[in-house]
């Protein structure tokens, strides 16, 4: 139900809790995916959707049917689907003459698409053309950067944060040794960026940590950089800022070191040590008659005269 004023109001109970899940938090739900085709595929492209889908379970939505959009040129149907859905982040898929199979990696701030890179693929290699075991669904992979331009180029950066965000998975407190099982790692290099995706294998290695090695699972492609949309830097700024709630209160009288050891400061009262209370001992009990040394006036040297 609708006012005049513009704010919704729940007839049921269910919508009542569906309108709460999609109220501002604190901390932020888990961010899903969205995995869309474009009007014309190609059979690699359908296939690189596929494969993505499956490594992103069951944090994704995959739209099967075909959908005219242009992200580059009107971006209002994204955001639809991303308010529908409830999905901060998009991989759009498109195919044609000019610019054959096309991934577009984005992510949107408040339902408006917030920065997106248009990445051709020049090789594919497939999860089934891989014979060797996978991870099990919902893995949490392990991320690699490397290349100068990721730490060096404006764009790169921004690409490496948008990645990151597409394939962190869920945000864990702890992560024990074998649960880490999974490594994507991202190459720039001349131009192209390389997406592997390996196995880790424990090995024994005759003492407590294991030997590790790597096993290709797939999938893996080549990209090329075509097109990118980046937000402002306002904007940027904006959809980083954390509320008041979440950051971290400041202690007082706490420092570390360059070795991240902590180090606080007492403050106290200056302390009378001649009411500190200490082990009763017959040897320290004081005598009768017997006056604190302080107090105790010097006798003066008696002088004697030969008259």
């Amino acid at each position: 139900m609708t006012h005049s004023d513009g704010i919704v109001k729940p007839k049921t109970r269910r919508s009542k809790r569906f309108l709460q899940s999609r109220e501002p938090k604190l901390i932020e739900n888990l961010k899903n995916s969205m995995i869309i085709k474009g009007g014309n595929t190609s059979e690699t492209l359908s296939q690189a959707l596929k494969d993505v889908y499956a490594l992103k379970k069951p944090n994704a939505v995959l739209y099967k049917k075909k959908n005219m959009v242009r992200p580059f040129e009107d971006s209002t149907a994204l955001e639809f689907f991303s308010k529908k859905s409830d999905c901060s982040l998009f991989l759009f898929g498109s195919h044609n003459k000019k610019r054959p199979n096309n991934l577009i990696f984005g992510r949107m701030f408040d339902f408006h698409v917030l920065d997106m890179f248009e990445l051709g693929i020049e090789k594919f290699v497939s999860l089934k053309d891989v014979k060797n075991d996978t991870c099990p669904v919902g893995t949490k992979p392990m991320l690699v950067f490397a290349g100068e331009l990721f730490d060096t180029d404006r764009e790169h950066q921004r690409l490496k944060n948008v990645l990151t965000d597409f394939f962190c998975g869920p945000r864990v407190s702890a992560v024990r040794l074998a649960g880490l099982e999974h490594v994507l790692h991202f190459t720039a290099l001349e131009g192209k960026i390389y997406m592997r995706s390996y196995r880790v294998l424990l090995k024994k290695s005759g003492c407590r940590t294991p030997r590790i090695e790597l096993e290709e699972m797939g999938p893996s492609f080549d990209f090329v950089m075509r097109r990118s949309h980046m937000a402002s830097d306002d904007l940027y700024r904006t959809a980083h800022k954390k509320p008041k709630g979440v950051k971290p209160k400041k202690k007082k009288n706490i420092s570390h070191d360059a070795f991240g050891t902590r180090f606080g400061r007492l403050h106290m009262q200056k302390q009378d040590l001649n009411k500190l209370q200490t082990r009763k001992m017959k040897g320290l009990r004081k005598r009768r008659g017997e006056e604190p040394a302080e107090s105790a006036s010097p006798k003066t040297p008696r002088i004697e005269s030969d008259v």
